[in-house]
């Protein structure tokens, strides 16, 4: 990959948009803790990230992206690999 230093955090998720020039935002679920009603509820997490030539993920893609250092304004993030292509997923 391009010479890019990736370190601290690291999540899987899918691929919601690729329409931008090397960048496709992603997509992913977390469980938050209500504590009064000792219940957990669905939130989604989308952060935009750096998608390299060489990986080229597409929409509806499964990929793991990890942090970087910043590359543009809202880029933090760089796909390191795709897990799942979009065609394969049962």
């Amino acid at each position: 990959m391009e010479n890019l230093s990736v370190r601290g955090k690291t999540f899987v998720g899918k691929v919601v948009s690729a329409k931008m020039h090397k960048t496709v935002v992603v997509e992913w679920e977390r469980r938050t803790l209500i504590p009064k009603f000792e219940r957990y509820e669905k939130r989604r997490s989308k952060v935009s990230a750096h998608n390299p030539e060489e990986i080229n993920a597409q929409e509806g893609d499964i990929v793991k992206i990890q942090e970087t250092r910043p590359l543009s304004k809202t880029k933090n993030f760089a796909v390191v690999e795709i897990m799942t292509k979009a065609g394969e997923q049962k």
